[in-house]
């Protein structure tokens, strides 16, 4: 059948391209489809009961709330743990459910639960959920700035709160967008005791009377000369002076009204702040973060955000700047250029083997040809089966890239065999058709059972299975992809290209330059079986020690591009200390010629996404391109020679090259140690995976 199947294709070659160039373009346009992030997301199918109840002590938000959301949340259907976090004024739960959990099913399961014990919580306590996102879905972050001192913090958290906040969580993708930094604006009353007891009233009579006067009433409807009004009563309080003149009682000697203002100072304020942002260690600032909805396209997304704040910028008050502090767009476009780059070099070096040993350049053309063909058809069933385009999924089909090529070189080379061995006259359309044939069937089954070979890792569960499936489905993909094309696709081009001379095996030099050097170790081989086993089998032991010191992690280390610096302290520290050790944090670490931007975070951002407490900093680190980085020496035994060699030496030895990864980070460590402080340096992604996970 198989045999078949390549001479039918062979035999219509212009009909096989060309449906072959319709596939390529209609996966082409699949590509573009396929949700494209760094890495999978490795965290739990988890819905996230945010609580707030300011002013009141972890131990009394633990009690009054987290307990009883937590025991209620434990009977949930598919649920596997429940999780809860008690902090000054807030309750974090989380609730993981079972692998392959529809997210937006169990968020509705939680808030039927929810619905059911609102009456068990404290008068004027309500539980939210928290935004339709994974633990991967910080994926963009910006600070506002104006460097012109014309806006205060204050007014640069209203822009952001009121204006910005609004504008991005618009676009598309977007889940939420958590502020953080600067003064949120309130109306504050400072009551002053004595003049309370003088007129005999309470604080709460004073709150009550607020609260009364900040009111709307509606009414009847009155009809006067054929026309009907709505009768209202308005009583927001619109201003200082508003409040100022609020009556809370009556002089019983005078008779007169008793104002707020009477009874205390009436200014704007600050809300109580749980978090603070620092930039560049110039100062305070206001900043935002983009939390991308489950499922979407980090890329897409970004792009939208991106393009959202261009369209934003000419409506932004006098002097204020948007500066990008975190962008995962960068680490995206890595991971998609290392895979461009590595199809690349396999075409190259494919082509540079098949011409070397064949010297035939049409040849060439039938594996480059055929190598993209295959990669590109893989991504229509990833796009089926809702495979995102990540580092591990595309190391799949890099991965599989070897083996793809290797059917169209067999079939090249064979090819070529046969038409070395061809009489004078035969014809040449037969002769590959046969040559096809011969070695169609076996390359075809060869590479299904190397496909079958990754099926044991659909067996994992778990986080092992949320990171190594996509490396095996996408592997999976494209073997089956370049099986089918190696017995459609590739006869076709052979019967095109493979025309002219073709060089018979004794008068290719390579060739007989390798068969002469290859024949003496063949014939030593084979006389000697036993010695020659014995050999293969001491280096095989040999190398036995040196595998039982490999160490082992889960997952490889994967350097991100930008850094995050994550120092904790103790508890209970106050929000002004806690500014002024990040402004000093952020100077030292911007001092360094490799830092692009400083941004820092102590406390928490305002999203159920962020439980952080005050104690422990999130300071993004933007670094610049590699090839801006310092050069290092290194010594070497040379430096003691004369200096007239030096330049010599240098040339085969260097003693220069270009900071490392792990030396930046040791440099950052002893530089940037403040007292009270543990350092502790990792990257964004991989740290918010972790503590999803955790």
């Amino acid at each position: 059948m198989i045999g078949r199947l390549i001479g039918a294709c062979a035999r219509r070659p212009f009909l096989v391209v060309t449906l072959s160039l319709l596939a390529f373009v209609g996966a082409l346009v699949v590509m573009r489809k396929v949700p494209l992030d760094a890495i999978p997301d490795l965290s739990d199918p988890q819905v996230i009961v945010f609580t707030e109840w300011m002013g009141r002590s972890p131990d009394l938000v633990e009690d009054q709330v987290t307990y009883p959301i937590v025991s209620s949340l434990l009977a949930a259907p598919k649920v596997t743990a429940v999780r809860g976090q008690s902090m000054f004024g807030m309750s974090f739960i989380y609730v993981i459910f079972e692998e392959g959990t529809d997210l937006y099913w169990a968020r509705s399961r939680v808030l039927e639960y929810l619905n059911t014990l609102r009456s068990r919580l404290p008068q004027g306590v309500t539980p939210t959920l928290g935004p339709d996102a994974s633990a991967v879905g910080w994926v963009f972050q910006y600070a506002l700035e104006d460097r012109s001192g014309t806006h205060d913090l204050a007014e640069l958290r209203a822009f952001q709160d009121f204006n910005l906040r609004y504008a991005l969580a618009s676009v598309p993708g977007v889940a939420e967008v958590a502020s953080v930094g600067g003064y949120e604006r309130q109306y504050q009353v400072e009551v002053d005791p004595a003049r309370l007891h003088a007129y005999g009233l309470s604080v709460a009579d004073v709150t009550s009377a607020i609260r009364r006067s900040n009111r709307e009433v509606g009414g009847r409807v009155i009809e006067m000369s054929g026309r009907e009004y709505f009768v209202r009563g308005r009583g927001y309080l619109r201003s200082l002076d508003d409040l100022r003149r609020v009556a809370v009682g009556v002089d019983r000697r005078s008779g007169t009204p008793i104002r707020v203002a009477d009874l205390g100072r009436v200014a704007f304020g600050p809300d109580i702040r749980r978090g603070v942002a620092e930039s560049d260690g110039i100062g305070e600032s206001v900043g935002g973060t983009i939390v991308m909805r489950y499922g979407e396209n980090a890329e897409q997304v970004i792009a939208r955000v991106r393009h959202k704040l261009d369209e934003l910028r000419p409506s932004f008050p006098p002097g204020v700047q948007v500066k990008v502090v975190y962008d995962r767009s960068a680490l995206i476009t890595r991971a998609v250029e290392t895979l461009r780059h590595t199809l690349v070099e396999e075409a190259i070096v494919v082509s540079l083997v098949i011409f070397v040993f064949l010297l035939h350049f049409r040849s060439t053309l039938v594996p480059v040809l055929t190598l993209p063909v295959a990669v590109a058809l893989a991504f229509v069933p990833m796009w089926l089966f809702g495979i995102d385009s990540n580092i591990m999924s595309l190391g799949g089909i890099a991965i599989a890239v070897g083996a793809m090529v290797d059917a169209a070189i067999v079939l090249v080379e064979n090819a070529h065999k046969h038409l070395e061995s061809a009489p004078p006259g035969a014809d040449r359309r037969k002769v590959v058709i046969a040559a096809a044939q011969e070695v169609g069937p076996p390359i075809f089954f060869s590479l299904l059972i190397i496909t079958v070979a990754f099926l044991p890792i659909f067996g994992l569960d778990g986080q092992a299975g949320r990171l190594f499936k996509p490396l095996a489905f996408t592997k999976t993909f494209a073997m089956a992809f370049a099986a089918l094309v190696s017995v459609t696709l590739a006869p076709a081009l052979m019967t095109l290209f493979i025309k002219g001379r073709v060089r018979p095996e004794h008068e290719h030099p390579v060739s007989r330059a390798l068969i002469a050097l290859y024949r003496p170790f063949a014939w030593v081989a084979l006389r000697n079986p036993r010695t020659t086993i014995a050999i293969g089998l001491a280096a095989v032991l040999s190398a036995v020690p040196m595998a039982m010191r490999l160490g082992h992690e889960f997952m490889p280390p994967l350097q991100e591009g930008d850094l995050l610096y994550m120092p904790t302290t103790f508890p209970n520290l106050s929000i002004e200390e806690a500014k002024r050790s990040l402004q000093i944090q952020d100077q030292l670490i911007r001092k360094f010629p490799e830092v692009e931007r400083v941004f820092g975070k102590a406390g928490r951002s305002n999203t159920p996404t962020d439980p952080a407490p005050l104690s422990m900093v999130e300071t993004v680190v933007k670094l610049k391109p590699r090839e801006q980085w310092r050069m290092v020496e290194t010594p070497r035994w040379w430096h003691g020679a004369p200096a007239w060699t030096h330049p010599a030496l240098r040339v085969v030895w260097p003693d220069r090259h270009r900071m490392t990864w792990d030396e930046l980070v040791a440099e950052l460590d002893r530089t940037v140690r403040v007292p009270g402080w543990t350092n502790a340096w990792t990257m964004p992604i991989k740290t918010r995976i972790v503590t999803r996970i955790l």
